[in-house]
């Protein structure tokens, strides 16, 4: 591992800045530490359909999670004036008030993802549903409208559907997609 510091000038992205490290690293990590603070946070909350925004003086307390290459997956809790906790999944729209100092440490023996893995034009993406489940026609309609390939599954006995499958990781159902695409995670799929 590599620690790497990385400051973050008034105004910056905290998400976008994290994701272009990664990509200008070519390397996978974590946040290890951050002291700041940050004028806007943007971040979901469980169950909300849209990001929770927040403007003030706002006091980062933590930020973990991973990044790499292929995107990032963050998040934050930080303090209001009121000193009222928030948190939540990172979301485009943080933004530094003065300034952030944060430490990552980047993994330089890391495997292979993967989507660096993935063979070109096999999608990476299985559904097992049933034709009159209207879950599953809504996951397949998630999945067209965003242009990711799929392969369809038979469903095997006993389990409900639609069950979705990521390089052979089962993710759950419908919900779980739908949790994915809000959080910008199924961007990495799309038609490779």
């Amino acid at each position: 591992m590599r620690a790497l510091p990385l400051h973050l000038d008034a105004g910056s992205d905290v998400r976008r800045s994290l994701e272009q490290l990664a990509l200008t690293q070519n390397a996978g990590g974590f946040v290890l530490s951050v002291v700041g603070n940050l004028s806007q946070a943007a971040f979901a909350c469980p169950g909300q359909a849209a990001p929770t925004l927040l403007s003030g003086e706002l006091e980062i307390i933590t930020l973990q999670g991973t990044l790499a290459p292929e995107g990032v997956h963050l998040h934050l809790s930080f303090s209001d004036g009121q000193c009222q906790v928030w948190g939540g999944h990172l979301e485009y729209g943080t933004l530094v008030l003065r300034g952030a100092d944060l430490l990552v440490g980047l993994l330089t023996d890391a495997e292979p993802s993967p989507a660096q893995t993935a063979q070109p034009g096999v999608p990476r993406v299985e559904i097992a549903g049933l034709p009159g489940c209207p879950y599953t026609r809504r996951a397949l309609r998630m999945l067209r409208t965003l242009g990711i390939p799929f392969v369809e599954l038979e469903p095997s006995g006993g389990e409900s559907v639609p069950q979705l499958f990521i390089d052979g990781v089962a993710i759950g159902g419908y919900d779980a997609l739908a949790e994915l695409h809000s959080r910008g995670e199924l961007d990495q799929l799309r038609g490779y």
